[in-house]
């Protein structure tokens, strides 16, 4: 099936034979469903911290940032923003001229509202020799959609949405970027260093690194730290082959194998390589001006809370398992903090012996961590918090995606869609083991919660793989902890409409 031609393509993108063989196999069986007990609530998995306890963990978290440790950033920021304006690109196809559907006539009745109205007109002015008042008043509106997103404009439909003006402020406009090189000052930063990752595309690396070099010593006056601003692309080793209906790999014109990037859950390979005690995870789109930031400054500081201080407790544990000098009650402890602290639970526990207790202790105690935010469930797309079977038929925390639960289960899909949260992408990382060596993430991946999807190329069908999701299988073996945050701490983009909701404005 695979020719040496086939090979050597393989090889080029640094993979093996053996994983092709494997993704294709994939396509064939297809990913299990996963096995629920139950949606995560207040009474079952998700903390709601009072407010002493969030000044008890606000402590916690400044008081371990003082210890010196390294706290960075992590932004996945490489996809364009061509999903945002999908409206706009519809109406510049359309065979009307003026503004018709709802959100057209919404874009434009609040266009001077947008943080980029200024830098539009400039672009107006250039190409059309009119204002966008001018054009308006002529019924020239698909020239100013046009100068928006074409690449005479401002080319925004094929810009990655962390370089768009987002906001307004007196002294100019900011994009997400800028944005979250704030919330780094505000909250991640430790030894007066701010360390910021962002995961960009190959062809957009040139603009991010500019606006760096234009922009971020200003914010490292402003708030008197030093930034330490890095980037990385999705790695080719982690696409996956593209295949034809029948499950045989997928062949451009020329005769080639199709890959295809692997979905953010490739981005866990980014993650690996990043070195830190502590990480923050954040979605490029998920920003507010200044004035709304004070609770996601609060809670970013709570949830980093809750993490450093199960962590160490999880850590002393540890260490008295290695001493090998403990009680029948320390380990009863021990399984009380497994159980309701890290909410993960073996039912069948008490049949084991002390020796294989202590083993499985330290295999739930000894690995990566993370406390994810979770916010009330109002009807916005995204992941829920859900107890479920792993592989080892240990129940635990995990967030899920629709696509992950078996639509025909009426008992699950009552749990999906009463819901009382979902997962907003706000999640606190501990990467290091107890000992201060880096875990290997890579190895705490679910392979089995993979999905396919069905994709054209040229007009041809084809069926694409998807490796588990950066906060869904590919975490699964973490320890997962959820929090409630305030709804006012999620504020997602994605149409450019939603840049005229007033958190935005």
């Amino acid at each position: 099936m695979l020719s040496q031609e086939d090979l050597k393509q393989i090889a080029q993108k640094g993979m093996t034979e053996e994983q092709i063989k494997t993704q294709l196999e994939q396509f064939k069986t297809g990913f299990p469903f996963l096995r629920l007990e139950a949606a995560a609530g207040i009474d079952h998995g998700i903390m709601v911290p009072g407010k002493n306890e969030r000044a008890a963990y606000e402590k916690a978290w400044t008081d371990y940032k003082a210890e010196g440790r390294r706290v960075v950033k992590f932004v996945p920021a490489s996809g364009a923003a061509s999903r945002m304006f999908k409206d706009m690109f519809a109406f510049l196809d359309a065979d009307y001229d003026m503004p018709t559907t709802d959100f057209e006539k919404h874009y434009f009745e609040n266009l001077e509202n947008f943080a980029f109205y200024g830098a539009l007109n400039e672009q107006c002015l250039k190409n059309e020799g009119k204002s966008i008042k001018e054009l308006i008043a002529e019924n020239n509106y698909k020239a100013v959609v046009s100068n928006m997103l074409e690449a005479k404009g401002l080319n925004y439909g094929q810009l990655p949405k962390g370089l768009l003006l987002f906001h307004k402020y007196e002294n100019g406009s900011r994009t997400p970027m800028e944005e979250h090189l704030v919330e780094g000052a505000l909250y991640a930063a430790s030894n007066s260093e701010s360390h910021v990752h962002f995961t960009v595309s190959h062809e957009h690396m040139p603009l991010f690194r500019q606006m760096v070099e234009t922009k971020a010593e200003s914010y490292a006056k402003t708030y008197g730290i030093a930034y330490d601003i890095t980037f990385s692309e999705q790695k080719p080793s982690t696409d996956t082959i593209a295949a034809n209906t029948d499950n045989t790999p997928f062949r451009t014109e020329e005769g080639h194998l199709l890959f295809r990037p692997g979905g953010h859950g490739a981005l866990i390979e980014n993650l690996n390589e990043i070195d830190a005690d502590v990480i923050f995870i954040k979605n490029i789109d998920n920003v507010v001006p200044d004035r709304l930031k004070a609770d996601t400054v609060e809670y970013k500081q709570v949830i980093a809370g809750v993490l450093v201080t199960l962590q160490q407790k999880a850590f002393n544990y540890l260490r008295l398992l290695d001493t090998g000098a403990y009680t029948h009650e320390q380990l009863e402890e021990i399984i009380r903090f497994v159980q309701q602290d890290l909410c993960c639970r073996k039912h069948d526990i008490k049949n084991l012996e002390d020796a294989e207790l202590v083993i499985y202790l330290r295999n739930k105690l000894n690995r990566p961590m993370r406390v994810c935010g979770v916010v009330k469930n109002v009807g916005e797309p995204g992941g829920g918090p859900f107890l479920t079977y792993n592989q080892d038929g240990t129940v635990s925390l995990q967030i899920l995606e629709s696509s992950q639960i078996d639509k025909s289960n009426k008992e699950y899909m009552e749990m999906f869609t009463n819901g009382t949260h979902f997962n907003p992408v706000d999640l606190v990382c501990a990467v290091k083991d107890y000992q201060g060596q880096p875990f290997c993430l890579p190895e705490f991946v679910d392979k089995t919660t993979g999905f396919i999807s069905s994709k054209s190329k040229g007009g041809k069908e084809l069926k694409a793989l998807e490796l588990p999701g950066l906060w869904n299988g590919a975490m699964s073996n973490w320890n997962t902890v959820f929090v409630e945050v305030p709804l006012s701490t999620f504020n997602p983009v994605k149409t450019v409409n939603d840049l005229l909701r007033e958190q935005h404005q």
